[in-house]
């Protein structure tokens, strides 16, 4: 029987856990426009800068994707992670895929960061802001952190398109790493109120 044209199967791709207790498990990604997951080579550098801080932390990923960052964060010891995520079907696999972990401390949200961010706050050890490209949604998004919902010397990882001028960073965090890969740029900011 002939498929109607319209039909259109996701196809998946995967995301590989680096270190810790999951180290080298894949697990399926769908193909789902605006995801990008988070290289291995710019997770690799970052999981290096956070070494001292993801065992036993509190995790936030706001545009999770893929689940790329908060993944390697439960397998390198963080005690919980929270994952919103807008796209249903990415969403629901990143349900499946804390199922495949057994992972009872993941939590899957799905719909808007920014609207999730709104909600009474919960101070984070570590949040982590990846959005889509090009939406202008980095900088939204850190003004709401930045209303409690950041430990006070939490940190918070920033990626973006390397020609992306940031304007909200608040003046009381503080850039501790940065770099450029391509296109793209990420630092790590650590709340020095």
């Amino acid at each position: 029987m002939a498929k109607h044209p319209s039909a259109k199967k996701q196809s998946t791709g995967a995301i590989r856990i680096i270190a810790g207790k999951h180290r080298g498990r894949k697990l399926p990604v769908l193909n789902a426009q605006g995801l990008r997951p988070t290289t291995d080579r710019v997770k690799e550098t970052v999981f290096n800068w956070l070494m001292p801080y993801t065992g036993q932390s509190l995790c936030l990923d706001c545009f999770a994707g893929a689940g790329s960052l908060g993944f390697e964060a439960l397998s390198r010891g963080a005690n919980q992670v929270i994952m919103c995520e807008l796209d249903k079907s990415a969403a629901k696999q990143l349900k499946s895929n804390a199922l495949l972990l057994n992972a009872d401390n993941v939590s899957v949200i799905q719909g808007n960061a920014l609207n999730y961010l709104t909600n009474k706050p919960t101070a984070m050890d570590i949040i982590f802001i990846d959005p889509p490209f090009r939406e202008g949604l980095a900088d939204k998004a850190i003004k709401l952190i930045d209303n409690g919902w950041l430990k006070d010397d939490g940190l918070v990882y920033v990626e973006v398109e390397s020609e992306l001028s940031m304007t909200a960073i608040p003046a009381h965090w503080q850039l501790l790493k940065e770099k450029v890969a391509g296109q793209v740029a990420y630092r790590l900011y650590q709340n020095t109120q």
